[in-house]
């Protein structure tokens, strides 16, 4: 691998973590900076860390805040633990997944589950056709309602103010 991707670690954590908020971004910054501190080819860029209970994408602050780094071509990787911290449903999976893939800068996904774990940039099996198809088929169903979604998103991405 030649290329040094630009990372970042997403942890969307369950609205009852907030009495131990600190303690809890804490560990997985320092969880994230320890995997890739002896990496060459990973650079990481930044730990979003989201706190709610909140299921619909674009409601997550944090996930809202790393979207729009995305965007701007800050990340080229998202790596997070659990494909569950990405999306509460499959609804928000498929749109998430539509909306990263058809940037202009590629973005790839790493999850660390044990069983079926996403990485696009082993690309192992043609994962990330496979997902693209996914989401494009699920959308097929109910193209209005990723378009609410994908305008919703982009409000809130509108919104949040340059760093």
């Amino acid at each position: 691998m030649d290329k040094v991707y630009s990372v970042v670690g997403y942890v969307k954590l369950a609205k009852l973590w907030e009495r131990s908020e600190q303690s809890a971004k804490t560990y997985h910054q320092n969880y994230y900076k320890t995997k890739f501190a002896d990496t060459p080819c990973y650079k990481l860029y930044n730990v979003y860390i989201d706190i709610t209970g909140k299921k619909e994408t674009y409601k997550r602050i944090e996930m809202v805040r790393l979207l729009k780094d995305c965007q701007f071509g800050y990340v080229d990787c998202i790596f997070t633990q659990t494909k569950a911290y990405l999306a509460a449903n499959t609804r928000e999976f498929c749109y998430l997944l539509k909306f990263l893939f058809s940037m202009e800068h590629r973005i790839d996904i790493v999850t660390e589950d044990d069983a079926y774990n996403i990485n696009t940039i082993a690309n192992d099996d043609n994962q990330r056709e496979a997902l693209i198809k996914m989401a494009d088929d699920f959308i097929y169903l109910n193209p209005p309602d990723f378009r609410n979604w994908l305008s919703e998103l982009t409000k809130r991405i509108n919104a949040i103010e340059n760093d």
